[in-house]
């Protein structure tokens, strides 16, 4: 098992932040085509077809959004900055053939995100035919 900690400095409120991790419209706007979420679990749903069932582990606003992912243990850690998130992301118990996908992808995730909640803009190609598993980081 492997691990690894980004972080991730954004201009947005707390609560923005918290929500865009948490509600099934915010993940949308910068993580997945679209999620669903039920019963505590968060099913993901990517361009390239693909699925994921992530088990809602913590869920405490605003601070922290905890979810296994893709097996992993990925824990949203957010502090309040003077009106700005700082995010922290730690991804621990990650299978070890998954570690560099993982470590990689979470990089294209978060700028995504500090795209979409700090400048509006998604940069996401929504291309199922160019997506992570072809290598586009642009998924």
């Amino acid at each position: 098992m492997q691990a690894f900690t980004w972080k991730l400095l954004l201009a947005t409120p707390i609560d923005d932040v918290y929500d865009a991790l948490a509600t099934d419209e915010g993940r949308a706007k910068f993580w997945a085509e679209r999620t669903e979420e039920n019963n505590g679990v968060v099913r993901f749903h990517f361009p390239n077809g693909e699925s994921c069932d992530a088990e809602i582990v913590a869920a405490d606003r605003p601070l922290r959004f905890c979810i296994r992912y893709f097996d992993a243990l990925t824990d949203f850690l957010l502090a309040d900055v003077d009106g700005k998130t700082e995010l922290t992301l730690k991804v621990s118990e990650a299978p070890a053939e998954d570690w560099l996908a993982a470590y990689a992808g979470w990089v294209s995730v978060l700028m995504n995100m500090k795209a979409v909640l700090d400048h509006g803009a998604d940069l996401r190609n929504h291309d199922p035919g160019r997506s992570w598993d072809h290598g586009f980081v642009d998924n």
